[in-house]
């Protein structure tokens, strides 16, 4: 089939009326799947179910060092649960503190603080004029809703192949004292699976802030999540890159352990220098007695070390894999050469980007709805869910069955075709 905008008017009108019959049928199969967020799916928890084998009540709660997990104190974690959490984010375990099951509960603490108490001696955010963000985009929407929460002024910088356009970066960091932070998700990004070039990380390391406060959040949220054995992204490690460049203190780094245990109660981190650690530190003694080191110590038996992390990840790639392929054949073979669309091919993380026509994402998504499959409300990957074109949506493929899958797969498609001819008989029409 030629592409759809290389049709005649009447041509698209019968292609609808085809069309039209099609996405009647699909409502009537009364489809119910919540394609939203990128949930591990119930194959992926259970392959970590042995991890509750960990710990009886004939277990020796003591850590190494001697600490009895079940009680108060190690207000930066145990030891064991560190030295894991610093092999998966490649950093000394001696710079990280770790924290319950949520990296993100962590970042909004990080975003709080610096609200409440400033940064290392500096002015508190809330009693600034302005704060701004840069925010990556398409992006991570819970990372926008805590900046928009706040009211933190967000600005959209343009993603490459590369990263974020690191010229705008510069533009706003080295020259604007109100720009406070950079929301980042480095490797396997979300939504689009992008990781950034060595370029990319050392321009960031390289860095000249107006604002003696600024930050780089770092979310390195997929780090161990590659989908194929043999083709892997590796990014340059922030921190010591960082350190190289003389900015020791630019970075926080966040990571959990949500999409490689249970994703309700794994184990997250956040690390950084040594005097950001000692801030974070001095801060949560006041917020906290200690954290649950009863999980990190369940994780850090389980898993032993990074090998043990990696050979895990391999189970949930073997699960994942087959959905995500599914998914980019139905693209392919149902939508290559229509000009409708593009896509990305990610080598690992949780979400595919399909990039829409043109003012059709919206109706997209709402056509998928009303057929039963949920996804991710069209515009979340932007600030203040705005998509200036209306036409990035997400799809997280992770989740349902590989049936559910296909399903979901083939609805979709019928719904980008079905808005796309609706959007060109539209243009035609005002023509």
């Amino acid at each position: 089939m030629k592409a759809y905008q290389e049709m005649t008017k009447e041509e698209l009108e019968e292609l609808k009326a085809e069309l039209d019959t099609q996405y009647a049928d699909a409502q009537a199969k009364g489809l119910k799947l919540d394609m939203s967020r990128g949930k591990p799916s119930i194959s992926q928890l259970d392959t970590v179910r042995g991890m509750m084998d960990v710990l009886a009540s004939t277990s020796d709660y003591r850590n190494e060092d001697g600490i009895d997990c079940r009680n108060y104190g190690a207000l930066e974690g145990i030891k064991e649960a560190r030295v894991l959490m610093g092999e998966i984010m490649g950093v000394p375990y001696d710079q990280v503190i770790v924290c319950g099951n949520s990296s993100l509960n962590v970042m909004y603490d990080m975003i709080t603080r610096s609200m409440l108490l400033g940064v290392l001696g500096e002015t508190p955010w809330c009693k600034l004029d302005k704060v701004k963000f840069l925010c990556p985009a398409p992006g991570y929407d819970r990372h926008f809703a805590i900046t928009e929460q706040l009211g933190i002024e967000m600005i959209p910088v343009a993603m490459t192949e590369q990263g974020p356009d690191m010229d705008v970066v510069e533009q706003y960091v080295n020259n604007d004292e109100a720009v406070k932070g950079i929301w980042c998700v480095p490797k396997y990004s979300n939504p689009q699976g992008i990781s950034y070039s060595d370029e990319t990380v050392r321009r960031f390391a390289a860095l000249k802030p107006a604002a003696k406060d600024f930050r780089i959040y770092w979310d390195n949220a997929y780090s161990v999540h590659h989908l194929y054995d043999d083709r892997q992204d590796e990014i340059l490690e922030i921190i010591s890159e960082c350190e190289k460049a003389g900015n020791p203190d630019l970075v926080f780094e966040f990571a959990s352990t949500s999409k490689i245990s249970f994703s309700g109660s794994g184990i997250s981190a956040i690390a950084c220098s040594k005097a950001n650690l000692e801030f974070i530190k001095n801060a949560m003694t006041i917020q906290t007695i200690g954290p649950d080191k009863m999980n990190q110590l369940r994780h850090a038996r389980y898993f032993k070390d990074l090998s043990g992390v990696k050979e895990q990840m391999k189970k949930h790639a073997d699960l994942i894999r087959p959905k995500f392929e599914s998914v980019l054949s139905c693209l392919e073979k149902e939508l290559d050469g229509l000009g409708i669309g593009t896509w990305i091919k990610p080598n690992g993380g949780y979400f595919i980007t399909f990039e829409a026509m043109e003012g059709c994402a919206k109706a997209i998504v709402e056509k998928c709805k009303a057929a039963g499959v949920v996804l991710t409300k069209a515009g979340a990957c932007f600030p203040y869910g705005k998509d200036p074109k209306d036409s990035v949506i997400r799809i997280a493929p992770s989740f349902p069955t590989p049936e559910e899958m296909a399903q979901a797969t083939e609805l979709f498609v019928l719904c980008v075709k079905l808005a796309s001819v609706e959007k060109l008989l539209e243009v035609k029409k005002g023509a």
